[in-house]
């Protein structure tokens, strides 16, 4: 039962309900860092939408997808599916996982694109820590920044405004940060960088 329910009809509380929990997929692209989704097993239904919110999916061998909502008399389209699934696969596949409901097993998922990357049961965790280790050593900056340029594109109408959008953020990282700067010196030292995301100027040295 969502909040805020008490003494509303079903009707009310059905649909409150569903965008309760609809709220998940949005929730998870604005977090600023990017999402692994690392699927070990049955990803059907609700588990698919969740994983189709990831920033990145990998999957065990023995991984398996499916829209089950169409097997048992509802519809396939829930939670964003019907508007991730053709951008990650497009729509040929899409229309034929949704409307079919039939179960796609890891080997297809990572040919059609519906995942990245596919690694033994026993890999999984730790494909998804190494993964995680490695972006934690990059720009945390950086990285929100392209992960929200990546979604935003996704509905960009055009590569000019695509790349627009690109340009201004990558200045933004640029004149914000000593991310640039600090990458160049660790490379000399042959060092990792520390990357902190602060601004290079104080507000009196702005020169404004």
């Amino acid at each position: 039962m969502p909040p805020g329910c008490d003494g509303l009809p079903m009707s009310r509380i059905a649909i409150r309900a569903m965008e309760h929990v609809a709220r998940l997929v949005p929730a998870l692209r604005a977090m600023p860092q990017p999402v692994i989704a690392a699927v070990n097993g049955p990803a059907y239904g609700g588990g698919l939408c969740l994983a189709l919110g990831g920033d990145i999916r990998l999957a065990a061998a023995s991984a398996t997808f499916r829209a089950a909502g169409i097997n048992n008399g509802l519809t396939a389209t829930e939670l964003g599916a019907s508007w991730l699934l053709p951008r990650l696969v497009g729509a040929a596949h899409a229309w034929d996982i949704l409307l079919s409901g039939r179960e796609v097993d890891a080997p297809e998922a990572l040919r059609i694109g519906l995942v990245s990357r596919v690694v033994p049961d026993d890999a999984l965790r730790e494909t998804a820590l190494a993964l995680a280790r490695q972006m934690c050593g990059y720009s945390p900056h950086g990285l929100a920044m392209t992960k929200k340029v990546l979604w935003s594109n996704l509905e960009t109408g055009s590569l000019e405004a695509g790349m627009d959008l690109e340009n201004r953020n990558q200045l933004l990282v640029r004149m914000t940060t000593q991310n640039l700067q600090e990458a160049i010196a660790a490379r000399k030292e042959k060092r990792a960088p520390r990357f902190v995301s602060s601004a290079p100027y104080s507000a009196n040295s702005s020169g404004l």
